[in-house]
């Protein structure tokens, strides 16, 4: 009853929101709110900008393409700036038509949906409220019936310019239901509906030969001929084309180029005066935003065959590349399986993550400079730090190539290899491995894959793995700090101790003999090594830390294990790296020691509680990270394990570990 209650609520909503008076009635209603007589163009951009707009580092987020488009903020700005503000102040750039042009997959019909969804909507708004003459198929605007003699003297007293001249029908029925009396013509309030047809029209492409120009611009009923006694009575007609629908409001050509010439001529008026013809009538007026999206080959073709110049110049081409942010390619993923039937599947943490990497780096192109290689460009783009480069770096990589974006692997691609991936393991966890073997077996079966790039693709793969191993290893060795702090505390105070007496030249005594040694040269140097720290350039770090050192002092802090990030990097990997043999110490007989397996299981736990793991995929980032689980696994009896403050049955699988809650606890 629940979504019942809902439709019920939202019928009486609409109905509170209908309107309906005398032409005198809307003029009083102009007076209070004259933005109900916006045009369409106007209406479009309002209601993009009544959502919302921030500016990020430079470049304007709309919110109304929020949560639906991802990582074309640049070209939805270009979009709104220079199309849809221009035309909404009557420039002379919405008399174009707004062509969408990008490679398969890109987000162009996702964006013409967003608008005419969108639309439907904000009809239902104040703001955007539209008002037509009652009885209208064409749902005409009512300003339409000032007669032109008299409409400078309505922009002096209003404000507002007319533009257009009253339809056909609707002068006959001003003269014969009205009797002329323009102030008596009913006017009401419309609400946007593509399913209704009402402000919204598509028109699709088919079969040349049997597809009718009066799916655009109406046709002769012809059972009324005998009624009305001519072709050229507008009753006899019928205003139900998409052009005739999509008054008011917006009008969607898809695959437009793929149209056959004569249904484009119409829409050289249509644009340029705001007139088709149609029937046996004088031209017809319409206001409506033209919208249509092709590919890059079509467009190409269009414009190299010199018919189509009287066309091709009323068209403003707006590239819609594709996303070059791997974060907002994630996002493009986690979006389609959100709404796919395997959304309760566990996709393990960076899986998407990594497809996306290797998505991004097949549309990137390499940089000209030597300096930068493709993996650094493709974190610059996302907005990562990168050592040496800056957001002037950024912007000159950008210009490098302006057509970026325009080729490479499309999502939907990525999305099938998923899936595949998915249904085919028949189990409820996939990581970033299952999927980038995917992606490597589909590239055979894409259909337009050369040899050529598939070899290069074949690399992508690798680069992606890499970055794979990269955070893989890194999950696991905060995973491992965490569970043995203690240690990691004792390691970076040992350091401390020996990089003091370093850059003070002076000797540590040792706790047990009480004899006075020199730094341990050895373990600084094995620390350091784990973040590049080169041989030339240890004297300089270790003073930096030095100097940090006194800077929190003479503050009142205390320098911890987390006061500066590179040597805590440092740490957490030189204590992975030594826990490696201590691992396989504790598991080389058939007993572990209990105290290093309940340290074992805390790991496990903190990838699942923390990290975003399931059991599965927890153990197999284990399996994967390394030989220093190996044993461990290879070795794991079957019996109660620790996993950290949960006590959990460990069950040997397939070489790997399954854990299968039993009790949680608050103690061991």
């Amino acid at each position: 009853m629940d979504i019942l209650k809902k439709i019920e609520m939202f019928r009486e909503e609409e109905e509170k929101l209908r309107w309906e008076g005398s032409f005198a009635d809307y003029l009083l209603l102009l007076k209070e709110k004259p933005w109900v007589a916006q045009s369409a163009h106007s209406r479009v951009y309002n209601m993009i900008k009544d959502s919302g707009i921030e500016e990020v580092k430079g470049t304007k987020h709309y919110n109304f393409f929020s949560n639906q488009l991802f990582g074309l903020e640049e070209s939805l700005e270009r979009l709104v700036e220079e199309y849809f503000h221009p035309a909404a102040k009557r420039l002379d750039v919405r008399k174009r038509i707004l062509l969408l042009m990008g490679p398969v997959s890109g987000g162009k019909s996702t964006l013409v949906t967003m608008l005419k969804r969108g639309l439907e909507a904000y009809s239902h708004t104040e703001r955007g409220s539209v008002f037509a003459i009652k009885g209208c198929p064409m749902h005409e605007d009512p300003l339409h019936l000032i007669p032109h003699h008299l409409r400078s003297d309505f922009y002096e007293e209003y404000g507002i310019r007319i533009e257009g001249n009253l339809s056909p029908l609707n002068m006959m029925r001003l003269e014969q239901e009205y009797g002329g009396r323009i102030e008596d013509v009913l006017v009401e309030r419309i609400f946007f509906s593509e399913d209704k047809r009402t402000g919204i029209g598509t028109f699709s492409p088919s079969d040349p030969k049997s597809q009718d120009i009066a799916d655009l611009t109406g046709s002769i009923d012809f059972s009324t001929i005998a009624e009305f006694g001519s072709e050229s009575d507008p009753r006899a007609y019928r205003f139900d084309g998409e052009l005739n629908k999509a008054n008011r409001g917006m009008m969607e050509f898809q695959e437009m180029l793929k149209c056959d010439e004569k249904f484009l001529w119409h829409l050289l008026s249509l644009t340029q005066e705001g007139n088709f013809k149609a029937g046996r009538f004088a031209l017809i007026s319409a206001d409506e935003l033209i919208v249509a999206h092709t590919n890059e080959t079509e467009y190409r073709s269009f414009i190299s065959n010199k018919k189509n110049e009287a066309l091709h110049s009323r068209i403003i081409v707006m590239p819609i590349p594709y996303n070059l942010k791997v974060s907002q390619e994630e996002r493009i993923y986690e979006k389609m399986i959100r709404e796919s039937d395997v959304s309760d599947v566990h996709i393990a943490p960076h899986t998407l993550r990594v497809a996306a990497m290797f998505t991004i780096l097949t549309r990137l192109k390499e940089p000209k400079k030597g300096d930068i290689d493709l993996v650094k460009k493709m974190r610059l783009y996302d907005g990562e730090n990168v050592e040496g480069f800056n957001a002037v770096d950024v912007s000159e990589l950008k210009k490098e190539y302006p057509d970026e974006g325009m080729s490479g692997i499309d999502p939907r691609y990525v999305i099938n290899r998923i899936s595949s991936t998915i249904i085919r393991k028949e189990v409820p966890s996939i990581n970033a491995l299952d999927v980038l073997r995917s992606l490597k077996d589909g590239l055979d079966q894409h259909p337009s894959i050369t040899a050529e790039l598939r070899e290069r693709y074949m690399n992508y793969i690798s680069v992606a793995r890499k970055e794979y191993d990269n955070i893989a290893k890194n999950e696991v060795q905060k995973a491992f700090v965490y569970s043995y702090e203690e240690s990691a505390k004792t390691l970076m105070d040992n350091y401390l101790d020996n990089v003091e007496a370093y850059c003070n030249k002076a000797k540590l005594r040792d706790p047990l003999t009480g004899e006075e040694i020199n730094p341990d040269e050895k373990l600084m140097r094995s620390i350091e090594e784990q973040i590049g720290i080169s041989e030339n350039a240890k004297k300089a770090f270790r003073e930096e830390i030095l100097i940090r050192i006194s800077a929190f002092a003479r503050k009142g802090k205390r320098f911890d294990y987390n006061s500066h990030d590179r040597l805590r990097e440092a740490i957490q990997k030189k204590l992975f790296a030594d826990l490696k043999d201590v691992v396989k110490i504790t598991t080389s007989s058939k007993t572990p020691d209990e105290q290093q397996l309940k340290k074992i299981n805390d790991v496990v736990a903190r990838l699942i509680d923390e990290h975003g793991y399931n059991s599965t995929s927890a153990n197999e980032l284990l399996r994967y990270v390394g030989s220093p689980i190996k044993p461990l696994i290879r070795n794991f009896p079957r019996k109660i394990a620790w996993t950290g403050g949960k006590i959990c049955q460990s069950v040997f699988f397939n070489n790997g570990l399954r854990f299968k809650l039993v009790k949680q606890l608050s103690h061991c």
